[in-house]
């Protein structure tokens, strides 16, 4: 075998193996949400920013709850 073909044959077993360890580090630390959960505890800015977001969704529910009438309701007889 000459040289330049064990050169060859070895980089392309080197690519090989940098592919299959891009992988297998996918399949280890996969991209998704569960990564990031707790990301931000104990974290005072990110409780200023929930605390806000909190008192916001407070006001939207407020302001679209139906306000109770203040005449008072018929009834048939």
């Amino acid at each position: 075998m000459t040289r330049a073909t064990l050169e060859e044959r070895m980089n392309a077993l080197e690519k090989q193996v940098a592919a299959l360890q891009a992988q297998v580090q996918k399949l280890i630390h996969p991209k998704d949400w569960r990564n990031v959960v707790g990301m931000f505890d104990d974290d005072e800015v990110m409780k200023r920013i929930d605390e806000a977001g909190r008192k916001i969704r407070e006001e939207d529910r407020r302001k679209t709850m139906p306000k109770p009438s203040k005449s008072k309701r018929r009834t048939h007889s």
